[in-house]
């Protein structure tokens, strides 16, 4: 089978950049990836949950699996289609908008249906530990909800609010859970820097002995390539001095 112009469409915009494999931890996941499309075209039915922090590409990792399912039918299932229908409050239009994405998956042969940062379709607020119940029963019904005799659905969900999920039974309808990690150490940060040509060759050199003694670094891959994106804007020769300042007052590098 091969993806429809409009599912390519779907996943395009989601895809800005190309990934960046930063660890071998990011090649497991896509690998993994690929193990649970394998399973959905010979079982049928398989749904997956990425875990991971904010700004961590959860998202980009979940529409890259996506995208290499190669299923006609995908549809991305955002808080900004929601928010589009007008009825953000309407909980029964929520849900309805939700199962219609569902039945048109159901219609089709070769089905993908990627759900982006799921707590917040479930308006879950975390001070107040308040969320939408009849959006909750939908999703637990759905999700374990196999496609016709004949059919391929593979389901895939993003998520920043792993004790949430636990709390209201979510986490363990899925088939399987991918963790997605941050940056943690300077040879992750540097495997980046390598990819993304910020710094000439002797900028880069600048850039490795400002790291000496800076050993705790801790920041997402979306996060870090937001700073290299700002940082392109000042002139290459200050570029080593602003990304390390920048580094170091969003919290990435101690």
């Amino acid at each position: 089978t091969f993806p429809t112009d409009a599912a390519t469409e779907a996943l395009s915009e989601w895809l800005d950049h190309k990934i960046i494999i930063w660890d071998t931890l990011i090649s497991d996941i896509l690998e993994n990836g690929n193990f649970c499309i394998k399973v959905a075209q010979a079982t049928g039915f398989f749904s997956v949950l990425l875990i991971g922090l904010p700004k961590s590409g959860k998202t980009t990792l979940a529409t890259q699996i996506a995208k290499k399912s190669n299923f006609s039918f995908v549809k991305v299932i955002t808080l900004e289609d929601i928010i589009n229908l007008n009825e953000f409050d309407n909980e029964s239009a929520k849900c309805h908008f939700i199962r219609k994405v569902f039945d048109e998956a159901y219609d089709s042969a070769y089905s993908c249906i990627l759900i982006d940062n799921i707590e917040r379709l479930l308006s879950y607020c975390p001070i107040k530990s308040k969320y939408s119940i009849l959006t909750l029963q939908t999703l637990l019904v759905l999700l374990e909800k196999p496609p016709p005799p004949g059919h391929r659905l593979l389901i895939l969900c993003t998520s920043s609010c792993q004790q949430f999920l636990n709390d209201v039974e979510l986490i363990f309808i899925f088939n399987t859970i991918l963790y997605v990690p941050n940056l943690t150490t300077t040879d992750h940060l540097l495997n980046v820097l390598d990819e993304v040509n910020l710094f000439s060759k002797h900028k880069m050199a600048s850039f490795r002995a400002k790291l000496q003694g800076k050993q705790q670094i801790f920041i997402g891959i979306k996060k870090l390539l937001h700073l290299i994106a700002l940082t392109r804007q000042v002139e290459p020769s200050d570029r080593v001095e602003e990304f390390f300042t920048k580094l170091v007052e969003e919290g990435g590098l101690q």
